[in-house]
């Protein structure tokens, strides 16, 4: 889970640290449960968690945001019922009343990566070095049979990225006591899973930070509920209701209020020379100029290597559509997948202005891709990176011909 927004400071990163194999049916009835993590070594799935949040400034409505975290998660290893997992944290946004950004897609805004070791009763031990999960020992379970009502606690806290902001270089750690309730079944998307509640409060006065802006006081609350597969030894997904007050040195007050829910969806391995086999042949056999693709760590990239535009626009040439009709056709193949549209520009005007037509022009090819219904909006990330990835040498015509692309990324995680 996280909540953050494009126009006020960025730190409020959180993110849930749900881990499931796969969307699993489970009927339990009202009896005894033992809430115990299960790992094994090579599992992979995703988190999607999307957040409706609204954003105050000085206690005035700043404006509305709409967040999707996409969080990707492999278990590296299994010993003595204690997983270490890799991750990577992606989160995006998009927002009404705000002049950045307003597309159909969700624009790219900032990724983490993360290893930590959890153990059976859902401990983290991590590194200090890592920002993510911001959400720490939730959940952490007693370890004894527990009945419907019966009730637990355990300390957890929260770890929030202050560098952009207030130059607090390590993670910014909030703790807290969490509280739990066994809810018994609940129903998610029409299947029963045992569900518990957590909920905590958090009132924190910070130490002063000499030099700089800083919390001054922190006032927040979580409502959570969380829906439990058995058979696995994992959540399915969680839902929540958050309200955070950040009082700052400078006399600012912050406020996130929303919702935000998460479900946790299995990931099978990506044969990508296979598929990129396939695209390739698509493309020669659709007859589509300028497109190649190529294989990466992250998945299949489809690059549109002279997607033509008006200058210094994200208004495309006609015929351009005609061209990206055909792509979309083959990316109805690999449904299952999420996308990643990246914008490039060549070495030309400022970092600013790069950045900002290369987001605008990968926007435009992402939201086609949606109004053709070949992805829904929560399945579709843009992200502008400007100059920054060439291709080819800028010196040359061609070779900025090359670097003013549009690349499309089928993700395998």
């Amino acid at each position: 889970m996280n909540r953050t927004a494009i126009s006020t400071p960025v730190f409020l990163k959180r993110f849930c640290c749900l881990a499931a194999l796969i969307i699993f049916t489970h009927s339990a009835g009202s009896r005894a449960e033992e809430f115990i993590y299960k790992h094994q070594e090579g599992d992979r799935y995703r988190i999607l968690s999307t957040v409706q949040e609204d954003v105050y400034i000085d206690y005035l409505l700043n404006h509305k945001a709409e967040i999707l975290n996409r969080i990707a998660v492999e278990v590296l290893s299994e010993k003595d019922g204690k997983g270490r997992h890799k991750a990577v944290f992606q989160t995006s946004e998009r927002s009404s009343g705000h002049a950045l950004y307003s597309g159909r897609s969700f624009l790219w805004a900032r990724e983490y990566e993360s290893e930590f070791d959890r153990d059976r009763l859902g401990r983290l031990t991590i590194d200090k070095k890592y920002f993510m999960p911001v959400v720490r020992d939730v959940p952490v379970f007693p370890g004894r049979d527990l009945k419907p009502g019966d009730k637990w606690s355990n300390e957890g806290h929260e770890m929030h990225d202050f560098r952009d902001n207030f130059g607090i270089t390590e993670p910014y750690r909030i703790p807290f006591t969490a509280n739990y309730t066994f809810l018994g079944n609940r129903e998610w998307k029409g299947k029963m899973y045992p569900a518990f509640s957590v909920n905590y409060h958090i009132v924190s006065t910070p130490p002063a930070v000499r030099g700089r802006i800083f919390p001054r006081r922190i006032v927040a609350e979580s409502n959570q509920t969380v829906f439990w597969d058995s058979n696995l030894g994992q959540p399915v997904a969680y839902n929540e209701k958050f309200d955070y007050i950040f009082e700052f040195s400078n006399g600012r007050t912050v406020q996130y209020k929303g919702t935000a829910e998460a479900e946790i969806i299995e990931s099978e391995r990506m044969d990508k020379e296979r598929i990129a086999g396939e695209i390739v042949e698509s493309i020669e056999n659709l007859n589509i100029p300028d497109v190649s693709v190529r294989v990466a760590d992250e998945g299949i990239i489809i690059s549109l290597d002279d997607i033509q535009f008006h200058p210094d626009t994200a208004i495309m040439l006609p015929g351009e559509r005609e061209k990206l009709d055909k792509i979309v056709d083959i990316l109805r193949n690999y449904q299952s997948r999420d996308i990643l549209v990246g914008g490039h520009t060549a070495l030309a005007g400022t970092a600013e202005g790069r950045s900002r037509l290369s987001a605008e022009r990968a926007t435009v090819v992402a939201d086609y891709i949606i109004e053709k219904g070949a992805r829904t909006p929560e399945r579709v990330v843009v992200r502008g990176y400007g100059a920054e990835r060439p291709l080819a040498d800028n010196r040359t015509d061609e070779g900025r011909r090359r670097n003013r692309r549009v690349e499309i990324t089928i993700l395998e995680n």
